[in-house]
């Protein structure tokens, strides 16, 4: 692969100046497909400002290498690593690049590239992701694998099991059983061995005074994701803000500092909806995750934290066409107290409607329960309808619109939008960007503001494993008796280096040794460290 030669962003050139001081610590939360218009409406249901109000301070474009639209992929990609991606590579090159003035480096398609998470792992800091999505989905992911699909779970949730963060925290239960996962490996005996605490409930999560955590969290052992923060057990499923807190609690023991991944997932899956009452809840709850992660920075006084969308979503409104004319005369509590009088986001009616046994086929039934639990009591013979006939866990996709037109609240898709998105960041250090920057400049900025490099960190982690071997001498074939647990084999003289995928393992001659980083296979080249390379001389 040719030298990098990406730009760095101006921003960073000009902040960064000789002899400011560098930041020890990096959050960065990311409250997926939130709009601006949603944390507007998040202000006037909580009747307050918002904590992220006090640091915003420019825009970001979203665009990914392959859409105006970005999948959450790449557009967390972006962020990660500071390279554009397309749709659906996690950590990694793509090889579409269809929108102008997109920089790339020459014949490296789906090449996976350091994440900022893993440069700050290489300097010594502390590393940790949390989410309320399953911890391997598309934006957690991108910080802490390799893959050119967002889709390969068993891939995803081995590196990041393999990739040394200090916690890990969200959703996921099911990924970690053996009898779940095509290569049948125990994920949880795995992080047992490599030194983890597992817990699964807000009580252990409370608990727990060691230094390495995995938890995931949902509503059963079935559940993938966490639940809306409205509709969450406290006892069971801890908040976004109390995970965040346990999360800085353990990172900052480290001296060397720290780098941590905060995602709101579930807003940009109430957007999807176009479930309003979610939307806010979950905003309302990404946000006491940001003041927990400014109380200590502020209080700490080398802590960066960062906020910022990966897209908008849903085209969400504040005045839908029903007030085309009369909009100046609406007051706030039209779009307000219809969603107060919801008590459970349409996911969370649909799951007390199932433990219940309501028979979705009653119009009282479905009447009764809209009306005490979503707070509409003149439902249309038409609405009982379309709630009648949800499949399976769509219901909010058929609720959320209901709630949204009582309370004027518009939505133009149940995809991803274009726009611009607004940037937040808290800096000790005054250098917080201005203006309209790219989302690959917010890599820069927190590479920068921790003093690592990424293009070293890729040139540490990801060498082009096969010719290289090659051409030390060595022969390389590729272990397929088991094609889900792909190995590759590396022999010269009497020396045999085995190399797992996905892990950051190596077996040189029968004895075990770590790797520097996870061995990543694209489906045609193998990526390995430095530092494995450097097994065969």
């Amino acid at each position: 692969m040719r030298e990098f030669k990406k730009r760095m962003a101006l921003f960073v050139t000009l902040c960064f100046t000789v002899g400011m001081g560098f930041a020890q610590n990096v959050i960065m939360l990311i409250p997926d497909g939130m709009s601006v218009a949603g944390t507007t409406l998040a202000r006037f249901y909580k009747g307050g400002p918002l904590a992220l109000d006090e640091i915003a301070c420019g825009l970001v474009s979203t665009w990914s290498s392959d859409g105006t639209i970005a999948d959450s992929a790449p557009a967390g990609s972006a962020f990660s690593t500071g390279w554009a991606s397309q749709t659906g590579n996690v950590g990694s090159l793509g090889k579409l690049y269809l929108l102008p003035d997109v920089e790339v480096p020459e014949a490296d398609d789906f090449r996976p590239v350091a994440t900022v998470l893993e440069a700050a792992r290489l300097s010594g800091r502390s590393t940790g992701i949390i989410s309320t999505s399953e911890f391997m989905h598309a934006t957690p992911a991108d910080f802490s694998a390799h893959d050119p699909s967002r889709s390969n779970y068993d891939n995803l949730t081995e590196q990041i099991v393999y990739n040394r963060l200090t916690v890990i925290l969200g959703g996921g239960t099911p990924y970690l059983d053996a009898a779940a996962r095509k290569d049948k490996e125990d994920m949880k005996a795995i992080l047992s061995f490599r030194g983890y605490t597992y817990v699964d409930n807000a009580s252990d999560l409370r608990a727990f005074r060691g230094d390495k955590l995995v938890g995931t969290f949902g509503k059963s052992k079935a559940a993938t994701a966490m639940s809306y923060d409205l509709d969450r057990d406290p006892a069971i499923e801890p908040s976004l803000s109390r995970m965040t807190a346990k999360a800085i609690e353990i990172l900052s023991q480290n001296e060397k500092g720290f780098f941590l991944m905060v995602e709101g997932s579930k807003i940009d899956w109430a957007a999807h909806a176009n479930d309003p009452v979610a939307l806010i809840t979950d905003i309302i709850a990404f946000d006491d995750a940001v003041k927990v992660a400014l109380d200590f920075a502020k209080k700490d006084g080398n802590t960066v934290v960062i906020a910022v969308t990966d897209h908008g979503n849903s085209g969400i409104s504040i005045g839908d066409r029903s007030i085309s004319s009369g909009y100046d005369k609406t007051p706030w509590t039209t779009f307000i107290d219809p969603l107060k009088r919801a008590s459970l986001t349409g996911e969370g009616l649909e799951a007390v409607l199932a433990a219940r046994g309501t028979d979705r086929t009653k119009p009282e039934a479905i009447r009764e329960a809209v009306a005490a639990y979503m707070g509409i009591s003149d439902l249309t013979e038409a609405e009982i309808a379309l709630l009648a006939a949800a499949k399976p866990g769509s219901l909010n996709y058929a609720i959320g619109p209901m709630v949204a037109f009582r309370a004027k609240i518009g939505f133009t898709t149940n995809g991803h939008t274009g726009e611009d998105v607004v940037l937040y960041i808290y800096d000790p250090f005054g250098r917080r960007p201005t203006g309209l920057v790219r989302n690959t400049d917010i890599a820069d900025y927190m590479a920068a503001t921790m003093k690592v490099d990424l293009a070293k960190a890729t040139s540490l982690l990801f060498k082009d494993a096969i010719p290289m071997f090659s051409r030390k001498g060595a022969a390389v074939t590729v272990d397929k008796t088991d094609p889900e647990n792909l190995v590759l084999v590396v022999t010269k003289g009497d020396k045999t280096l085995r190399i797992p995928r996905n892990k950051s393992i190596v077996y040189l001659d029968g004895e075990m040794l770590e790797s520097d980083g996870v061995a990543v296979f694209n489906g045609s080249k193998w990526y390995v460290a430095k530092n494995v390379i450097d097994l065969i001389q």
